[in-house]
């Protein structure tokens, strides 16, 4: 496969109203986001989108291909050839950073955003960058050491967690398996090292869903970096990091509600 040729793995359900890019986050796959996926083809089409060396995305030789840029340039690609004139984006943890920087990038394609709790996209950028090259760089040491089995058990993986659904548990401890370590390590590498926003959250210009997880005490301390999105909503629930897989039925309420309310949107379709 040539690098024109490597594209990201994208599931396209049907459904009623807008498409919808879904990003899921770190060492997560497509079956992230089973539990919601219903619920959603209510009010829009979703599109199921796996990151570089994630389930079945391949793992680009290329570094910059994993920058957020890159992951911008991707997301356009498949608004385009999708025939969507404005889009949805909703994205979970690391997801909801890119899907942030796609808005900063393509305001007019966007109609609006669904985000999960995010220390990657509203954390000070140079917490983050500090963070990167310590705990984000033991982890892409120890893929690179001892393969992709290293990280199944480890807190980072939102698949370990008993309160997401035995179904969707089981996907997801199955698709681990298809996860790439090259793939992995660049991640952490060179997608962890760019995706906060900083003071960019004030030039956010569509509105925003922050479905917030008040059990992941350790995010709580970010939301006022949160608030400086300006048409910002944020909708609290009992869960914690997986706020979606966790409470999809509260999360599931939340967000379509949100896409029906501005679903009058001039030109969303």
């Amino acid at each position: 496969m040539t690098a024109d040729e490597e594209r990201l793995h994208a599931a396209v359900h049907d459904g009623d109203g807008p498409l919808a890019l879904l990003v899921h986050g770190a060492l997560g796959s497509r079956s992230y986001w089973d539990d919601n996926i219903g619920a959603l083809q209510a009010v829009c089409r979703p599109v199921v989108i796996e990151l570089w060396g994630h389930g079945r995305s391949p793992s680009p030789a290329d570094s910059e291909r994993y920058r957020p840029h890159s992951y911008v340039a991707e997301f356009e690609r498949l608004r385009v050839e999708l025939d969507a004139e404005r889009i949805w984006m909703i994205g979970q943890s690391l997801g909801a950073a890119l899907a942030l920087h796609y808005v900063l990038a393509y305001p007019a394609r966007v109609i609006g955003a669904v985000l999960t709790n995010s220390s990657s996209a509203f954390s000070e950028p140079a917490v983050w960058a500090e963070r990167t090259a310590t705990m984000v760089e033991e982890r892409a040491l120890e893929l690179e050491t001892h393969g992709i089995e290293v990280l199944r058990d480890s807190w980072i993986n939102p698949g370990r967690s008993t309160r997401i659904s035995p179904t969707v548990r089981a996907k997801l401890a199955g698709e681990f398996s298809e996860h790439d370590a090259t793939g992995l390590v660049n991640s952490f590498r060179f997608t962890n090292a760019g995706v906060p926003l900083g003071e960019r959250l004030a030039d956010v210009a569509v509105p925003i869903l922050l479905t917030n997880g008040t059990e992941e005490g350790r995010f709580q301390h970010l939301l006022p970096r949160a608030r400086q999105i300006p048409k910002l909503e944020i909708a609290d629930l009992p869960a914690s990091h997986a706020v979606n897989a966790q409470d999809p039925a509260g999360w599931n309420a939340a967000a379509a509600r949100f896409i029906r309310q501005h679903a009058d949107t001039p030109h969303a379709r």
